[in-house]
């Protein structure tokens, strides 16, 4: 294993309490961003009626997101986590968080890269076996979300209209995902992790179709950091 450098006692404070929150959302999730290139039956329902339309008319976008996880179990909160994110169909998608440590991670198409500057490491797995039923594949994923997930139409609350996807497979490490849509844009995802916490991620300035090229989402590991390559048998 490679070493990881033991640097400050604000590194040490931070690997205890956000680090462990947020390495939890990363696996499942892959942080916070859009809807992947996912094939979905249209619905009555306005929610997945929405849904469908972000996936067949949004070909890439843009925003700002904030996400913070909260344990009702112990009335307490993760400090809250805010910064950009990108996505071009198919597979290619970039989450920023830039406060309040930063941290990146990134899909050129087959590789997912996450890199951590304060721990100098990055840790690489490739996409396919990065996804699987989890809200990844709801996010940024290429197969059927009806293959992975059940779906059900939710009650209209704060002015959102809401689908919630549950994951057919047990092992998927959360019970389910929420997703409240806008004037046919994701822009609120709720997830309960197994843990029985819930991480609640805001998306805005939301720019549709922009010209991105695929080499903005290339990662290029700095030098000197540890690179940490992920396959099958440890996912």
């Amino acid at each position: 294993m490679p070493k990881i450098r033991l640097r400050t006692k604000r590194w040490l404070l931070k690997q205890l309490a956000n680090k462990l929150s947020h390495r939890r959302w990363l696996k499942h999730v892959l942080l916070a961003g859009l809807l992947g290139c996912l094939p979905l039956a249209a619905s009555a329902n306005d929610a997945q009626q929405q849904l469908q339309h972000f996936i067949e008319n949004v070909h890439s976008a843009t925003g700002e997101f904030r996400q913070q996880t909260f344990d009702a179990r112990r009335n307490s909160a993760t400090k809250s986590q805010s910064g950009t994110f990108a996505f071009k169909r198919p597979g290619l998608f970039k989450w920023h968080i830039d406060t309040p440590y930063e941290q990146l991670v990134l899909s050129d198409g087959k590789t997912v890269s996450q890199y951590d500057p304060d721990l100098e490491q990055v840790t690489q797995r490739p996409l396919e076996t990065s996804m699987g039923s989890s809200p990844a594949a709801i996010l940024f994923g290429s197969d059927s979300l009806e293959e992975n997930f059940q779906l059900e139409a939710l009650a209209d609350d704060q002015g959102l209209s809401w689908l919630r996807a549950t994951p057919k497979r047990d092992n998927a490490g959360f019970t389910h995902v929420d997703i409240g849509l806008d004037e046919q844009l994701p822009v609120q995802l709720l997830l309960l992790d197994a843990f029985g916490q819930t991480t609640k991620i805001n998306l805005s300035n939301i720019k549709k179709n922009p010209q991105l090229n695929n080499t903005d989402f290339q990662f290029k590991p700095p030098a000197n950091v540890d690179v940490i390559t992920m396959g099958q048998d440890n996912q």
